[in-house]
């Protein structure tokens, strides 16, 4: 029987196996888990004092300030940073040798994100829901196996969970399935970047293009993973 928490989970690797399908099922987790936090952030909670502790500690990194703005919730984000500066503030004063440790602090802030935070948590646990569903349901299975591919940073952190929490034997099963999935995916990015590459030479200007007009974009995709950023 599904459960809530398994919900977002087989709705993913359900539209990984729709009709012209191509994305890792966890990057479309990580896309939708992104939407939300941004909408959360921005919405109500900015005023919630625990969630305001938090921001004004962690910060938020390039690329969601980026989004943030480009919602047009100027009055949230001007909220947010009314409280947020301040705490930076604090990191920069005091006596000349607290300066220069602050350095450090200010290092921490660079490299700290609320909603990054918030985003890396809750998918390590749909990380570990899809390995848990692998293992107990069978119609997931058949799933699973028709996926298009995994992106590298996902697949590492599935088989990682996979190998600590999994019986030997459940875990020998479950490996070459999901790293048969990545080496086949990697082997048609091989040849269609191969492929576009040629394109370029005028030896093969008359020959179609085939599948390799968008191969770069998906070799990056795979490589490091897809927050939307890449189009």
């Amino acid at each position: 029987m599904e459960q809530i928490y398994t919900i977002p989970v087989n709705e993913a690797f359900d539209a990984g196996l729709a009709e012209g399908a191509c994305a890792c099922p966890f990057c479309t987790l990580y896309k939708k888990l992104q939407e939300d936090e941004l909408d959360i952030i921005l919405g109500a909670s900015m005023m919630e004092p625990d969630i305001r502790i938090m921001t004004n500690r962690q910060g938020f990194c390039p690329t969601h300030y980026k989004k943030m703005i480009s919602r047009k919730r100027r009055l949230g984000m001007g909220l947010m940073l009314e409280s947020h500066l301040p705490e930076v503030k604090k990191r920069l004063q005091g006596t000349p040798l607290s300066r220069l440790a602050s350095v450090g602090l200010l290092l921490t802030l660079e490299k700290d994100c609320y909603v990054c935070t918030r985003i890396d948590k809750n998918l390590s646990a749909m990380i570990a829901t899809a390995v848990y569903l692998w293992g107990t349901d069978e119609p997931f299975r058949k799933k699973f196996a028709g996926q298009p591919y995994f992106c590298l940073p996902h697949y590492r952190m599935m088989i990682d969970y996979a190998s600590k929490k999994m019986g030997k034997r459940e875990f020998k099963e479950f490996f070459p399935i999901a790293e048969g999935i990545v080496s086949a995916y990697l082997d048609s990015l091989e040849k269609d970047v191969s492929w576009f590459c040629k394109k370029f030479d005028y030896r093969y200007d008359e020959e179609p293009w085939y599948n390799s007009k968008d191969s770069i974009e998906r070799s990056i995709r795979f490589l490091a993973s897809d927050n939307g950023e890449i189009e």
